[in-house]
Formats: structure tokens, C-alpha cells, sequence
């Protein structure tokens, strides 16, 4: 673990954003631990360095150097380090939203313009899901999906994205099927801690 990955995830621990339970994940698994980043992203001045972080190592994977148009993130995770990631590179923030449908989609009068070039900003990835539907958004509109990035990669790095991705923390954190979660046999209550309802 790098020094910079270990400040990362000391202020997670700091902040009390580290949880550990029993916790049913956006992705619908199961897992003995949840990073809560809106406990540590209301703290502007962590959320303005790790924005800054993300900026500049999202903008060492842009290999042709072409000018990124904007940086895009799914709500609600990723709005606030998303927003400081393109405040850090100066270029506008878009988001998406999930519709009644749950399907992800642009609103607000958002647009992209064929041939912009974007980054895709995430707070946690555990399966990828979000970014890959917000990566889809971007290339449906004509737009150039460079690089994604995320605060915590819950993976361990395996999540294919399809385009290149960084994590200012790289985390193995063990997750199950419903079916086979030991703590659901144990009969542990579950908890949902995330923003959007599974």
C-alpha cells in the first residue's frame, strides 16, 4: 500500500466512514464492511484534496494530452468528489440521475456534444455497474469516454470497466450473494447504507 493510499483511507477511519455490520451494497451482495464517503466528503477540505488527487491522476491516463470537456458522475455517490475532480481540472461537471425506471439517465439540461472528451468519477466501485451505465451515456451521445476513477476500489482492482481506470485506494473486500452470505445463516439483520434502494 502506497503512502498515499494509506492517508486515503485514514481519513476514512478518522471520519467513522469505514463501517463495519452487516450491509446489503448497491450491487445487491452482501459484506461485513461499507465505506460511507459522504462522512468523509463533508469535510470540504478532504473532499477539495482528494478532487485535486483524482485530477491528477485521471489526467496521467489522458495519454494523448487532448482536452478533457467535462467530468461526469452517477448521483448521489458521486457528486461531491466528482464536482471537485472538474473544480481541480476547471472544466464543467455533469451528473446522472436515476429515472422511476431505475435506468441511469442525463437531465437538467445536460448535454454532450459528439467528440467530448470525459472522465468518469465515482466515489466507491465494487462491481463497476454505475460507472459502465454512465460510460454508456457518455458513448450514446457521441462522447469519448478517456479514463473513469474512483475514490475506493472495492474489487481489488479486477472491476473491467472497458477503459482505463485509477482508485486512490484499492481495497479486497470479501462480498456475497444473498444466498450464500454467512451472516444472513448467522441471522445478523441486514443494513442498507447507500443512496440508492435495492
Amino acid at each position: 500500500m502506497t503512502p498515499q493510499a494509506n492517508r486515503v483511507l485514514d481519513l476514512f477511519e478518522q471520519t467513522g466512514a469505514y463501517l463495519r455490520g452487516h450491509f446489503r451494497l448497491t450491487s445487491g451482495l452482501h459484506s461485513g464492511s461499507y465505506l460511507q464517503s459522504a462522512l468523509v466528503l463533508r469535510h470540504p477540505q478532504y473532499a477539495e484534496r482528494l478532487g485535486r488527487e483524482m485530477a491528477r491522476r485521471l489526467s496521467e491516463l489522458n495519454r494523448e494530452q487532448e482536452k478533457i470537456a467535462f467530468v461526469v458522475s452517477p448521483a448521489l455517490g458521486g457528486l461531491i468528489i466528482g464536482h471537485e475532480t472538474a473544480r481541480a481540472l476547471g472544466v464543467p461537471f455533469l451528473f446522472t440521475e436515476r429515472e422511476a425506471d431505475r435506468r441511469m439517465s442525463l437531465r437538467r439540461g445536460f448535454t454532450i456534444n459528439p467528440g467530448d472528451r470525459a472522465f468518469i468519477v465515482e466515489d466507491v466501485i465494487t462491481t463497476g455497474g454505475s460507472t459502465k451505465e454512465v460510460i454508456d451515456i457518455v458513448r450514446a451521445a457521441g462522447g469519448v469516454p478517456v479514463a473513469a476513477g474512483s475514490i475506493i476500489d472495492r474489487s481489488g482492482g479486477v472491476a473491467d470497466l472497458g477503459i482505463p481506470r485509477v482508485a486512490l485506494e484499492t481495497l479486497t473486500v470479501e462480498s456475497f450473494d444473498p444466498a450464500q452470505c454467512p451472516m444472513c445463516q448467522r441471522g445478523e439483520p441486514v443494513t442498507k447504507p447507500g443512496s440508492r434502494p435495492v
